[in-house]
C-alpha cells in the first residue's frame, strides 16, 4: 500500500482506514525487524521535533526519544510550565511558532481538541501521543502484540476490563475495524462516548465484529483469546471520582481465577502503568500468559513506524 500518510496527521484511529491501521501495522512490525537485526535506520536524520508532554508519562516519552533517536531525530522536549500557554497565551500562536521551528510536533495532553487545534494551524505533522479521546501510539503497538502472538485478528475475541477512557475508545476502533469481537465487562451507569460508540458500530457492522457491553465478568471472558486490563481511573479525574471507579470496579478485577474462564490460550495484554492488586493482581502480570512488556517494547516501534510514514 502507499503511504498515505506523508506529510499528514497522526491523530485518532476514528480517522484511520482499515487499511491505514494495518499500514502502520505492518511498518511497525519491520521497523521491529531492523532494531532486532541491529540494522540502522538514520531515514530521517537532520529532522528536528518537539515533544510537548502536559502529562507525565513512561513509556511514551522514552518509547518516542528512542524511536527518534534511531531515526535520526533530534527531540526538543517543551515543558508546558515554561512555555507562554500557562500564561494565557492563545494555543494557535504557539502552534504557528512552533511550526516555524520543528519539522514536527508530538504532544500528550488532555482533551483530544487540544490536538485538533494544533493540526489546524500547523503545516508540518502532528502526532497525537495520548489525550482523552484516543491513545492512537499504543492501539498500534496493541496490534503488533496481537499480530504477533496469535497470527491474524479476524475473529479473536477480546474481553476488556477496566475505565472507559482513550485506550478503551482505540481499542473499541479498532476491534470493530478488523473483526475482533469485544466483550467489555463494566458496572452499570458507565458509558462510553457517544461519537465513538457510533463510530465503533458503524466499523462493526462492516467487518462482522461483535461489539457488547456487559455487567456479566464471566460471559466476558467465556471464550476470550486476549483479556486487556485496563486502569480503573485516570489521570485528571477528581478524589471522589476515582473513589467511585475503584468500587464499582472491585467485581471486575483481573485474577488467576478469571483469566481460567477465558481460553486456555489466552494472552494477557495491559498498556501500563497498572495498579497492582486493583484492576489485575500481581500474579496475572507475572504469569506465562502475560504479554504486557512485549507489548511496552512494542510502544517504540509503533511510534518509529509512525514517525517514519508521517515525516516530510
Amino acid at each position: 500500500m502507499r503511504n498515505r500518510f506523508k506529510g499528514k496527521d497522526y491523530l485518532a484511529f476514528k480517522d484511520m482506514t482499515k487499511e491505514e491501521i494495518e499500514f502502520i501495522t505492518d511498518l511497525s512490525l519491520e521497523f521491529k525487524k531492523k532494531w532486532t537485526a541491529k540494522e540502522p535506520h538514520e531515514y530521517l536524520k537532520g529532522q528536528v521535533w518537539a515533544a510537548l508532554f502536559e502529562k507525565n508519562s513512561t513509556r511514551t516519552r522514552n518509547a518516542f526519544e528512542r524511536a527518534a533517536a534511531d531515526l535520526g531525530v533530534k527531540v526538543v522536549y517543551l515543558r508546558p510550565d515554561e512555555m507562554q500557554m500557562t500564561r494565557g497565551e492563545p494555543l494557535k500562536d504557539t502552534a504557528r511558532i512552533l511550526d516555524r521551528y520543528f519539522d514536527g510536533l508530538f504532544i500528550r495532553t488532555f482533551g483530544h481538541e487540544i490536538v485538533e487545534e494544533c493540526s489546524k494551524w500547523m503545516q508540518n505533522p502532528v502526532i497525537n501521543g495520548l489525550t482523552a479521546l484516543e491513545h492512537p501510539t499504543q492501539g498500534i503497538a496493541d496490534l503488533m502484540t496481537i499480530k504477533e502472538k496469535k497470527g491474524d485478528y479476524r475473529g479473536l475475541k477480546m474481553c476488556y476490563s477496566g475505565n472507559l477512557y482513550n485506550v478503551a475508545y482505540t481499542t473499541m476502533i479498532f476491534c470493530a475495524t478488523l473483526g475482533i469481537h469485544l466483550s467489555i465487562a463494566c458496572p452499570e451507569g458507565i458509558e462510553p462516548n457517544h461519537e465513538i460508540l457510533e463510530e465503533t458500530l458503524r466499523r462493526a457492522k462492516q467487518s462482522g465484529a461483535i461489539i457488547e457491553f456487559t455487567q456479566d465478568f464471566d460471559a466476558a471472558l467465556k471464550d476470550a483469546d486476549i483479556v486487556y486490563g485496563m486502569s480503573q481511573y485516570s489521570m485528571g479525574q477528581s478524589d471522589e471520582e476515582i473513589a467511585f471507579l475503584k468500587e464499582a470496579f472491585k467485581p471486575y478485577q483481573i485474577t488467576m481465577e478469571a483469566m481460567k474462564k477465558a481460553k486456555p490460550d489466552a494472552i494477557f495484554m495491559h498498556c501500563l502503568p497498572a495498579h497492582r492488586g486493583e484492576e489485575v493482581t500481581d500474579e496475572v502480570m507475572e504469569c506465562a500468559q502475560s504479554v504486557i512488556f512485549d507489548e511496552g517494547e512494542n510502544r517504540m516501534h509503533s511510534i518509529k513506524a509512525i514517525l517514519a510514514a508521517v515525516a516530510n
